[in-house]
């Protein structure tokens, strides 16, 4: 992630000495937007910060480790839905549950949901992309997330 960084830092600091004008522009415009989406990211994150509170790794491995794997998968979606969290801790997150006896089914969904259905984000989205747009967008992401999770489970041998 750093290179990332180190990587803006240079083409920003190119883009300076090319254009001071412009740079300067960009960035006014680029602050602009940052506070414009500010209040509804601290948002977002705060009510992120409860549901994981209200969600513990335990309370989800024994909703999902057990029962039939239907109706354990067709939770881990809609728990993945309504959750958000980055890339660097769902893939762990999955990986303990894998542990504990969670089926790939069942981890698919969750973690296909989690970053594909956007429940949380909905606010944030329907205001650049409209309410159509962000109900279709989820509406698919969610009935993908659960094709690939049958068909995690088929590969898996977890389903006939």
């Amino acid at each position: 992630m750093i290179i990332l960084y180190i990587v803006a830092g240079i083409l920003l600091t190119i883009s300076f000495i090319a254009d001071k004008r412009k740079t300067t522009k960009a960035l006014k415009i680029a602050l602009k937007k940052f506070r414009k989406i500010l209040p509804a990211f601290l948002t977002m994150l705060i009510f992120v910060s409860v549901l994981l509170y209200l969600f513990p790794d335990d309370l989800i491995v024994k909703y999902l480790g057990s029962g039939t794997k239907y109706i354990s998968t067709l939770l881990a979606s809609i728990i993945g839905s309504i959750t958000l969290m980055p890339g660097f801790i769902a893939f762990p997150l999955a990986g303990i549950l894998r542990q504990q006896g969670v089926s790939y089914m069942v981890l698919s969904a969750f973690t296909t949901t989690l970053m594909l259905v956007g429940i949380i984000t909905f606010p944030i989205e329907k205001e650049y992309f409209g309410v159509n747009v962000t109900l279709i967008r989820n509406i698919f992401s969610y009935i993908i997330a659960l094709i690939v999770a049958l068909i995690t489970g088929f590969v898996f041998g977890e389903i006939l």
